[in-house]
């Protein structure tokens, strides 16, 4: 971690104190789109779970409740924040797709997502917009490594050709920076703590993402260019503060568990913000 002035703590270890679970639900891709069906079945079993967070060891884990469900939810703060530094580690188990946001609003999917998609096609350290346009700025996909009885023991590259969300060029072309997925997996730690960093500043973010010191990703919102991207309309919808959450993915008909194993965590520890 980087040295501790001007840094303080949001999560004590011990309790929940300062955060609050809010359901996964749907939302509009971006401001002012179609929004959910309200009425839907699907919509409702969503808004039935927030997902479980316990304190386990010190860390906060992120669990789909009950068990296999397929409805996620977020860890949202109870504070707003703006311009920062955020510090966090983060062990995810095999397969969970979490994230960061940051800038999100009280529903905790409309916001700036750091992604953890610890998973077949994921992305780690990349960025999504979440309910703020849909864009998708990453550099690589992923996929595990299986020793002979077929347990997942690391990461590797994803074969483009066998990627069930495809690697194309608009993608890597949204971020200011990114590093290449062989420069990742140096420093990235299976079935270990993996210190996130991310500094967030502006009206509209430039948003940059280290993992364990390595800078994996830039992206300067205010430039942004995306078809269902608009700076103002986003602006304006999440205000110049917002919450900082973590997500507990949903289980989509098109991956099911590949995306977040039955009994899959993620886990957070050393949760902090230096505010700029």
């Amino acid at each position: 971690m980087t040295n501790d002035e001007g840094f303080r703590p949001l999560f004590d270890g011990r309790t929940l104190a300062g955060w609050h679970a809010v359901p996964r639900l749907p939302v509009p891709r971006y401001p002012g789109g179609p929004g959910p069906d309200k009425d839907a079945e699907a919509y409702k079993k969503a808004a039935a779970t927030s997902g479980k967070w316990t304190v386990e060891d010190g860390a906060i884990a992120g669990r789909q409740d009950p068990p296999g469900c397929g409805y996620g939810g977020y860890l949202v703060s109870d504070g707003l924040y703006g311009d920062f530094e955020l510090e966090v580690e983060a062990r995810p188990d095999w397969p969970a797709d979490t994230g960061i946001l940051v800038r999100a609003s009280a529903l905790g999917s409309q916001g700036f997502q750091i992604l953890l998609d610890h998973r077949r096609s994921g992305n780690i350290g990349g960025l999504y917009g979440n309910g703020i346009g849909g864009f998708h700025g990453i550099a690589f996909t992923l996929d595990a490594v299986y020793d002979e009885q077929g347990k997942p023991v690391g990461l590797q590259p994803e074969d483009p050709a066998a990627s069930i969300e495809p690697l194309t060029s608009d993608k890597p072309a949204i971020l200011d920076y990114a590093a290449s997925g062989e420069d990742f997996l140096s420093v990235w730690k299976w079935d270990d703590w993996n210190t996130f960093r991310i500094r967030v500043e502006g009206a509209s973010p430039r948003i940059t993402v280290h993992v364990n010191g390595l800078r994996v990703a830039e992206l300067d919102a205010a430039a942004l260019e995306h078809p269902s991207y608009d700076a103002a309309a986003v602006r304006e919808l999440l205000g110049a503060k917002g919450r900082i959450a973590f997500e507990i993915h949903d289980n989509d008909p098109g991956m099911g568990d590949a995306r977040w194993g039955p009994n899959a965590a993620c886990r957070w520890r050393g949760i902090r913000i230096r505010e700029l």
